[in-house]
């Protein structure tokens, strides 16, 4: 079970390590209904990664039929690996470029005029309609189904899971809730920098995960 929770947790790090769902966070929070809509987006995200768990945690516990770590586990993994580079040679392929302009997503430009339902809708779409994300969700889930644990065991692995992955928007919501009068100016330059470096901190999180994934496989299939 110790090494299916460490596998997990390689996912949920890179869960959380989400750029854009920090600075979604933080552009909500600036919005004229800023707590309720940054409350409602973590919410919406942290929903969209326990609905993963809740599917496909049961899911994997049943295929393995009480085996710890099948076969088809680390084949599963194997396909992750590989999906994770084959993403991170996209990102490589599509960023940006002196000279190419590239104008923000589409919810960026309507943010101002947020909700909080649509606050929490945006929230699920980010992790849901990230294939990044998504995926590592879905490892992390399998991950934690195949390790062996009885149902309590799963259940705690899944709510660690939950919380780790969604540490990308509660931290900024929990700074701006506690942090006081240098909140705004701290969450700004987190925002700043997110931005900044979005590119690179997923080219190299990409490649750092489809590794780890890839090694981890290799060695489960040969040992």
């Amino acid at each position: 079970m110790g090494e299916a929770v460490g596998r997990m947790l390689v996912s949920a790090a890179g869960i959380a390590i989400s750029p854009m769902a920090l600075i979604a966070t933080v552009l909500l929070l600036a919005t004229p209904r800023g707590r309720a809509n940054g409350a409602a987006f973590a919410a919406g995200w942290t929903a969209a990664l326990a609905a993963v768990a809740l599917v496909v945690v049961p899911l994997a516990s049943r295929l393995a039929a009480g085996a710890v770590a099948p076969d088809w586990s680390w084949w599963f993994e194997l396909a992750v690996g590989g999906l994770l580079l084959l993403l991170g040679a996209r990102q490589w392929r599509d960023r940006p470029r002196e000279g190419r302009v590239h104008g923000p997503p589409a919810w960026m430009r309507t943010v101002d005029r947020s909700t909080p339902a649509r606050s929490a809708a945006l929230g699920a779409a980010l992790l849901a309609a990230d294939p990044k994300n998504l995926l590592l969700a879905v490892a992390a889930a399998v991950a934690i189904g195949t390790g062996g644990a009885p149902a309590s065991g799963e259940a705690g692995a899944a709510a660690l899971l939950v919380l780790i992955g969604s540490l990308g928007t509660l931290l900024p919501l929990a700074v701006h809730l506690r942090g006081g009068a240098r909140a705004p100016r701290r969450l700004d330059e987190w925002k700043a920098w997110a931005a900044t470096h979005n590119t690179a901190v997923l080219l190299t999180l990409l490649f750092v995960l489809a590794a780890s994934h890839l090694g981890t496989a290799l060695s489960g299939l040969t040992s």
